[in-house]
C-alpha cells in the first residue's frame, strides 16, 4: 500500500499489546555508560503495558519532495517561513538563525535542491500536522510510535539491544567512533560544523534500510531526524517522584521521537522521550505519518 505523498509506502503495524517505557535496569545500566544523570531519563520510567489497535505507518519519514508537493498543492507557509527564522546548532548551541526553514535548513546558504529524498526538516508540529491532514493522515501517538520502533516487547534500539554504528545515521555514525560523553560529542561538532558549514547531515530515505529496520520493518526509527508524534508531554506514572523540570513541560510540550543525525547512541533509544514546543522548529526535527487501520482499508 502506497502512503499518499510520503517516501515509500507504508507498513500495517498488527495490534498489539506494547511495552512502553524502560526497564528500570537499564536505566541504572546506561548512568554508568554516558554522561547524563539518570534524572535525565526518569521520564522513560515505570514500563507499563498499552493496548495498541492496529494501525499504518509511513515506513521513512517525510521527504523534501513530499513536502514540496503539499505546499505547491496547498500554499502552505511554515511558521519558520513566517516568523523569519528557525533554529540551527551554532559552534556552542543553539541559535536562531534567519532565513532558516525547510527549503533552506541552515539558512540563506543552504539549500535541499539536491536533498529532495532526504527528510524534512525545519517544520513545527502544526505544520507536521498540516501535512497529515492533507494527506487523509495524522501524526503517530507516542505509543503507537515507540510499539513500531521495537515491537511488542522492549529493546533499546529498533534492530536490538547492541549498538551498531551501521544501522543509523548518528553522531557516531559520522564520527565513525564511540561517543559516550558530552566533550567528545563537543570535539566531533567542531569539526563537523567547520566542515559542513551547519548543513544538516540528512541523508536520503532508505539509506539504513533494512539493516536499521525495527521488527515490523519500519525505518530510520533511531536516527537521520527526531520525530513529532501527536502526544502532550506527561509522565508515566502521575504518583511517582520525578525531578520537578519536568512539570514545566507537561501538558505544554509535545513528545519527539527517535533522535537525529546530530545524536550519539543513548539519544537514539527507542524508548528515549524528548520535550519541545510545539513551536520548535529546528534543523534535525522532522516527522512521519500514521493512520488507523480501520481508516487505511485493507
Amino acid at each position: 500500500m502506497m502512503g499518499a505523498g510520503s517516501h515509500g509506502d507504508r507498513v500495517r503495524i498488527p495490534a498489539g499489546r506494547a511495552l512502553i517505557g524502560s526497564p528500570e535496569e537499564h536505566l541504572d545500566q546506561i548512568v554508568g555508560l554516558q554522561h547524563y544523570p539518570r534524572v535525565w531519563f526518569e521520564d522513560e520510567a515505570p514500563r507499563h503495558a498499552v493496548d495498541v489497535p492496529a494501525f499504518d505507518m509511513d515506513r521513512h519519514p517525510v521527504s523534501n519532495a513530499a513536502f514540496a508537493a503539499f505546499v505547491a498543492a496547498s500554499g502552505y507557509v511554515t511558521t519558520a517561513e513566517q516568523q523569519g527564522f528557525g533554529l540551527v546548532y551554532g559552534a556552542s548551541y543553539w541559535e536562531e538563525q534567519a532565513g532558516a526553514s525547510w527549503r533552506h535548513p541552515a539558512g540563506p546558504h543552504d539549500s535541499i535542491a539536491d536533498r529532495m529524498d532526504h527528510p524534512v526538516v525545519q517544520v513545527t508540529y502544526a505544520d507536521a500536522t498540516a501535512y497529515a491532514q492533507w494527506v487523509g493522515m495524522r501524526l503517530p501517538t507516542e505509543a503507537e510510535w515507540e510499539y513500531a520502533a521495537h515491537g511488542p516487547s522492549w529493546r533499546c534500539w529498533p534492530w536490538g539491544d547492541e549498538w551498531d554504528m551501521g544501522r543509523a545515521n548518528s553522531a557516531e555514525y559520522w564520527a565513525q567512533k564511540p561517543i559516550a560523553d558530552f566533550g567528545a560529542w563537543r570535539a566531533w561538532w567542531a569539526t563537523h560544523h567547520a566542515r559542513n558549514r551547519g548543513i544538516p547531515a540528512t541523508l536520503p530515505a532508505g539509506a539504513f534500510s533494512p539493516q536499521g529496520d525495527s521488527p515490523f520493518g519500519v525505518a530510520e526509527m533511531s536516527g537521520n531526524v527526531a520525530e513529532w508524534t501527536s502526544t502532550p508531554y506527561h509522565m508515566y506514572d502521575p504518583e511517582r517522584s520525578y525531578d520537578p523540570v519536568y512539570a514545566t513541560a507537561v501538558n505544554r510540550y509535545i513528545v519527539v521521537r527517535g533522535g537525529g543525525w546530530m545524536n550519539f547512541r543513548y539519544q537514539l533509544r527507542t524508548s528515549e522521550r524528548i520535550a519541545c514546543a510545539p513551536s520548535y522548529a529546528n534543523f534535525a526535527t522532522g516527522f512521519r505519518c500514521a493512520i488507523a487501520a480501520s481508516a487505511a482499508g485493507s
